[in-house]
């Protein structure tokens, strides 16, 4: 595969950020005696001023997109984000702080992710970093905050190496293996088809996606028939359409952002593959369902939180309660609720390291939380850094919303017609 002059660029960017990250570390390490690695000893002394911390607030960062072809992805984030914080704050905060948000725009572009990190750890000081989307904006983040001691909370990616044991990594969501792991074994269980393609991004987000689906394949004795790959930010997909309808596939796994996989669904279906797609959560589920349109009838999605308008669950209805009280027109939507649950976490590990708040007992707080039912959306950290293991599966209904699927009954499946 030809490597472009721009995956140079961002590959240099990626090095010298983790060259940087070895460089601050240093420093680090030569004027605190205590280890970089141990979160229980990073921070001892409680007469240290803490950054991002004072008497009234407490101030967490963020970077994502809120321009360019992911940016729906970015706001649900941050809106969800704010809903939980708003939420807290109107009660009078945590111990008598309340929490505040600043948000920059990365494009979703590591480049711009290693900048805004900078800017936001090193120039607006603060406590932790979090909602982060996307694995590409991640690998660049994680080094730097690593290096400067800052929790990392919550990021919207599955990616593996954020599962890595790493004290300073704070995952939410299942994994992207465990996505993919559900979305196989629904295919060949309950759809009964071998013939399955792959659709991915061609960057870190993308090949962690294909991996997971090509190791699940592999632990069934099966092989993906063809893979098709398009650029980060861009919707050129035509070739990765031609690529896949060679191989007569049943079904495609989409490992995706919401513009491109839309413009891949459309054009297959207007060169004649009556196929099944499912998509990986990153798609960000309501924004796919709009760019779809009525296109959208049958469309899976692999989720990582409940549905956000379901009555099931106390959590779905304190999301939306939230979601009200500071935006009445929003809609509630996966991405939006997972910002919220993030924000909920947040919450709790505040709420548990009490007034005499540093980075290291927060971090202790969230890593000592086991089977918290937080409104009954059940976490536990206490063996790794991911709260939940749960996947959902959900089906684009013809009017834009989303049921969950259960049974067969659920979906009409092509290659069964």
């Amino acid at each position: 595969m030809r490597e472009s002059p721009r995956r140079h660029t961002v590959i240099g960017l990626l090095l010298a950020s983790l060259v940087l990250a070895f460089v601050s570390a240093q420093v680090l390490s030569q004027s605190d005696e205590s280890n970089v690695n141990d979160v229980s000893s990073a921070d001892a002394d409680s007469t240290k001023p803490f950054e991002g911390v004072s008497d009234d607030f407490v101030l967490f960062g963020q970077s994502c997109a809120l321009e360019g072809l992911n940016q729906a992805s970015g706001k649900g984030m941050r809106l969800g984000l704010m809903a939980a914080f708003h939420e807290v704050n109107e009660r009078g905060g945590i111990h008598g702080r309340r929490i505040e948000l600043k948000t920059l725009d990365d494009g979703y572009e590591p480049e711009k992710t290693i900048a805004n990190t900078l800017q936001l750890i090193e120039n607006d000081r603060v406590f932790s970093l979090i909602g982060a989307v996307g694995t590409p904006t991640s690998r660049a983040a994680v080094p730097l905050a690593e290096a400067h001691r800052v929790p990392y909370i919550g990021p919207q990616t599955g990616a593996a190496f954020l599962r890595i044991d790493n004290p300073y990594v704070v995952n939410l969501r299942a994994s992207y293996a465990q996505e993919t792991e559900e979305m196989v074994a629904f295919l060949t269980q309950e759809g009964g088809t071998k013939r399955i393609a792959i659709l991915y991004q061609d960057d870190s987000f993308g090949r962690a996606g294909y991996m997971g689906a090509r190791a699940a394949m592999e632990r069934r004795g099966l092989e993906l028939l063809s893979a098709g790959v398009y650029r980060r930010n861009s919707i050129d997909v035509r070739t990765a359409v031609l690529d896949i309808r060679e191989s007569n596939p049943d079904a495609i796994i989409m490992i995706g952002s919401y513009q491109p996989s839309a413009e891949f669904i459309k054009w297959s279906r207007r060169i004649g593959m009556d196929v099944l797609f499912i998509n990986i959560s990153f798609v960000n589920s309501n924004a796919l369902a709009e760019s779809l349109g009525d296109e959208g009838g049958g469309v899976m999605v692999s989720q990582v939180v409940p549905l956000p308008s379901g009555d099931t669950l106390p959590v779905a209805r304190a999301y939306r309660n939230a979601l009200t009280a500071i935006e009445p027109d929003a809609k509630p939507q996966f991405i939006s609720f997972e910002g919220y649950l993030v924000g909920r976490v947040a919450v709790k590990g505040l709420q548990n390291a009490g007034r005499n708040l540093s980075r290291a007992s927060f971090l202790r707080a969230i890593r000592s939380l086991q089977d918290v039912d937080i409104d009954g959306f059940d976490l536990n950290y206490v063996d790794d850094n991911q709260g939940s293991d749960e996947v959902f599966m959900t089906v684009l209904a013809e009017d834009g919303s989303f049921r969950a699927v259960e049974s067969l009954a659920d979906i009409t499946l092509p290659w069964r017609k």
